[in-house]
């Protein structure tokens, strides 16, 4: 399975906006700044059309080694989550 890049991002724009190289390549590392930085705020971030991140605090649990089956405390800690808009799932399914 493939993954997609930055760098493939920002030759995307490049070659449908006629943004130069590195004005395409700016122009990625922004909104991907802005994304974090929201995040990291403490926001959550929907894009329409593509889906939501969601930001949840988890709160500390007991949990098992698996190997040994020993007790282990889990921290309290915040997740980042997922959640694909409906648009997002039909074009993935290729309905």
């Amino acid at each position: 399975m493939e993954t997609l890049t930055r760098a493939e991002i920002a030759e995307a724009m490049n070659r449908k906006l006629g943004l130069s190289r590195s004005e395409s390549l700016a122009m990625v590392e922004s909104i991907l700044g802005h994304m974090s930085n929201a995040l990291a705020k403490g926001q959550n971030l929907k894009i329409s059309g593509f889906g939501t991140f969601l930001l949840r605090d988890k709160a500390q649990r007991i949990g098992r080694n698996p190997k040994t089956g020993v007790e282990v405390p889990i921290t309290s800690r915040r997740v980042l989550t997922f959640r694909a808009s409906q648009m997002l799932k039909d074009r993935i399914s290729g309905k």
